[in-house]
Order: C-alpha cells, then structure tokens, then sequence
C-alpha cells in the first residue's frame, strides 16, 4: 500500500511543501526550500500561510 503525499505551495517562495498525512487545521510546519514556518489555515482546498510570529510572555 503506498503513502499518498499531499502537497501545498509556499506562500513565500511558491516551493513545494509535501505532507505524508492529511494535515490538521492550525498545524505548522516549515518549508523546506526557504526554511520558513508555514501554517495550515485550510485544508479544503489546502491553504498555507505564514505562521505567527509566537511573542514570549514575561507574565504581564
């Protein structure tokens, strides 16, 4: 039984951004041509965005 790759463009550099498994709403990942992180932000059809820029929270 072979593994079907479920791929999406880069929205920063349009390379080919390749899932083993069906990718889960809010996942991250990161591009392996331009090493940025990604965010799946749809998966029908499959969308990828930017991820957030997470900011450390000091307890304020």
């Amino acid at each position: 039984m072979a593994t079907q790759t479920i791929e999406a463009s880069c929205p920063e550099c349009e390379g080919a951004v390749r899932f083993e498994r069906p990718p889960l709403a809010g996942e991250v990942t990161r591009c392996g041509d331009c090493q940025c992180e990604l965010e799946v932000v749809s998966r029908d059809p499959l969308t990828l965005e930017l991820a957030p820029e997470v900011e450390e929270d000091w307890g304020e």
